[in-house]
């Protein structure tokens, strides 16, 4: 019986490499105080508005440190399988580089994000519901027109790309003992906690996601990814049926702690963030501010830094969300 052996992790020059080429292209998203949650929990707490992102989301840096490479390596045209975020920042990183980019959305895809990929040059392609529907869909355009494959999450560049995040987390707060990031395939979290376990080998990583979609949640009590029978949440963003190998991987190696969230906590955080932060945080973002928000005064190590991944909500989403009775 041949035992396959462990996959290779991405290391600290890797993401350092990744930053080096980010300069420029991604914006070096603030690190604000929270003094309401500072109070709450009794300790310094800070968010990283990766909401503040270009493209409105931390997939930019992925996509760019990715495409970068195909690119390089004489790529043509590149294909990706998003709900929107992942999908949009794959749009405006092959039209920096001269590249066709197909975008393989679900039916589900709400208006204004379609409409951002299309405006961003990216061509559209329509394909079921789920996450495997997508991906199914995006592997058979590729090898037919012979696109580059540009995966959302399960990919050493990516992995890196979205860990220069970390970086400046640690650069900006260097004595952060607790770091809280959402996970849904998993790849923001796994560079985020390589970056940060590399440069404070002390500090606790926090990995939250819906409780409607626990991806990383199921795969730590099997030890090794498992596929849900379905996912859904107000956290669009957090919605793979199966967190990535690879960067399920890399939790485990850096001891990544998984919690949950429902979504009636998701919301009051996303009121939070643009009442008291002055952010506009979609749910998916927002995660990571409902878990602090449920937190008791002492329970969590500070400094805290909560990574808020996105904001991209329509203004139609946004009024819903906050009309809604708490």
């Amino acid at each position: 019986m041949t035992v396959a052996s462990p996959p290779e992790l991405v290391t600290l020059e890797a993401i350092r490499e990744a930053a080096h080429h980010l300069r420029g292209v991604a914006v070096r998203t603030p690190l604000l105080p929270s003094d309401d949650l500072a109070e709450r929990l009794g300790v310094p707490v800070f968010v990283k508005a990766e909401s503040l992102q270009r493209v409105g989301a931390f997939k930019l840096r992925g996509a760019f440190t990715l495409v970068r490479q195909l690119a390089e390596g004489g790529a043509r045209g590149v294909i990706t399988y998003s709900s929107g975020n992942h999908g949009q920042a794959v749009a405006y990183v092959a039209r920096r580089f001269g590249l066709r980019a197909v975008i393989v959305m679900p039916e589900t895809v709400a208006a204004p994000k379609r409409r951002g990929v299309e405006r961003l040059g990216g061509e559209v392609v329509l394909a079921g519901r789920t996450s495997q529907d997508r991906y199914a869909r995006a592997m058979e355009i590729a090898g037919r027109e012979r696109l580059a494959i540009v995966p959302p999450f399960d990919h050493p560049a990516i992995i890196a790309g979205q860990g220069t995040a970390g970086l400046e987390l640690v650069e900006d707060c260097p004595e952060v003992r607790t770091v809280a990031v959402p996970v849904g395939g998993g790849g923001l979290a796994a560079g985020v906690a390589t970056a940060v376990k590399a440069l404070r080998p002390e500090a606790a990583i926090v990995t939250v996601e819906p409780e409607g979609a626990p991806t990383y949640e199921r795969a730590q009590a099997a030890g090794q990814p498992v596929t849900l029978e379905q996912t859904g949440s107000v956290a669009d963003g957090l919605l793979p049926l199966r967190i990535g190998a690879l960067t399920f991987a890399h939790l485990v190696h850096h001891g990544a702690r998984a919690c949950l969230v429902s979504d009636a906590a998701i919301v009051q955080a996303v009121r939070f963030a643009l009442d008291r932060l002055k952010l506009v945080v979609e749910p998916s973002g927002a995660v990571t501010l409902a878990w602090l928000l449920n937190q008791p005064a002492g329970s969590v190590a500070g400094p805290v830094v909560a990574v808020l991944s996105g904001g991209n909500i329509e203004w139609e989403g946004l009024q819903s969300l906050l009309m809604a009775k708490p």
